[in-house]
């Protein structure tokens, strides 16, 4: 019920200061500075009352650890921080080939293929 009216106050103060910069203008540019003021008072309202937030009847987001939680599968940040080295930084199976060692380092050269 608080978090409820402190967004409609600050809705509400939005509202009214958009009113009264344009009070001395004709209806439209004051439905439009109202407009602009329900929105900026809408989003500050919003944040501050905490409506909107993930932590309120929603499930949390889940980690890569809570996702695939067999370690050693590779595909998690540590698995692959712990193998970086031995795998140059490429997820398992999915490793470039090595070039052959008698063709040298242009593997794909069309003068080389036999």
């Amino acid at each position: 019920m608080m978090r409820k009216a402190v967004f409609l106050f600050l809705l509400l103060l939005g509202i009214g200061i958009g009113f009264l910069s344009v009070r001395d203008e004709e209806w439209g540019p004051r439905i439009v500075m109202m407009f602009v003021g329900a929105l900026f008072g809408g989003a500050i309202g919003g944040g501050l009352s905490g409506i909107g937030s993930r932590q309120r009847g929603r499930l949390p987001l889940r980690s890569e650890e809570e996702e695939n939680p067999i370690p050693g599968m590779g595909y998690s940040g540590r698995d692959l921080a712990a193998n970086y080295w031995r795998d140059k930084g490429h997820p398992p199976f999915m490793k470039p080939p090595e070039p052959d060692p008698t063709h040298g380092s242009r593997m794909f050269d069309p003068d080389k293929l036999q």
